[in-house]
């Protein structure tokens, strides 16, 4: 079985448009205004989750399923768009599993959790992810030129603009980046799961590359 309780996984597209990524932004806007509006019910969510574990040691199941399916979406968004840009399939509007979708998200209800863990472990014990991430998304990576403050793509996005080359010119996407990409967004995803107090398990400080979950 995972060593995670986060299943991550991605079917690549057959037949790639060529420049149907040049508009995917314009085309996710609804689902970028939705997801929005459902990350802020997620802050709330997890505030709620925090209490309700430090008292129960149990995430209640309704809330962990509504931060599961906005992950899910993310995820498919994410999958379709700039995060991986490895489908031309629209992304549903649900919170729930599309099991035909190329891009499939779930993790394992916890029937316990730590209560002293839920103090630190969304802050303290991921800083050493937060730090790595923030090169993956180049979250935090400025760089100041001609009297302007530009933000730095991270590896994620410099990957992304390869492929998006790569499919104008070939119609083909590099099944090495794919995979890369993949593992990047699988540690990405466990280290956000770990911090929305959705599992105890700690992230692992390894690049799962692939479409599908590594088995054990």
């Amino acid at each position: 079985m995972s060593s995670s309780p986060l299943r991550v996984e991605g079917t690549p597209e057959p037949t790639p448009s060529r420049a149907l990524w040049i508009v995917k932004w314009l085309l996710l806007i609804p689902h970028y205004i939705v997801l929005f509006v459902l990350w802020i019910g997620v802050l709330v969510v997890s505030v709620i989750a925090f209490f309700a574990i430090l008292i129960t040691g149990r995430y209640p199941r309704a809330l962990f399923d509504y931060t599961v399916g906005v992950l899910r979406w993310y995820w498919r968004v994410s999958y379709y768009g700039y995060g991986v840009l490895a489908t031309d399939r629209y992304p549903p509007f649900t919170l729930g599993e599309a099991p035909d979708y190329p891009a499939r998200l779930d993790i394992a209800y916890p029937e316990q959790l730590s209560r002293g863990l839920v103090l630190v472990k969304w802050w303290l014990l991921a800083i050493p992810h937060y730090l790595i991430l923030g090169a993956f998304t180049g979250a935090g990576m400025y760089t100041a030129h001609m009297g302007m403050v530009w933000r730095a793509p991270g590896l994620i996005g410099v990957l992304v603009l390869i492929v998006a080359i790569a499919l104008l010119f070939t119609a083909k996407y590099p099944r090495g980046l794919f995979h890369l990409l993949m593992g990047l967004s699988r540690w990405t995803l466990r280290v956000s799961a770990y911090a929305l107090l959705l599992t105890d398990t700690y992230p692992p400080f390894r690049l799962d590359q692939g479409p599908n979950e590594p088995m054990q």
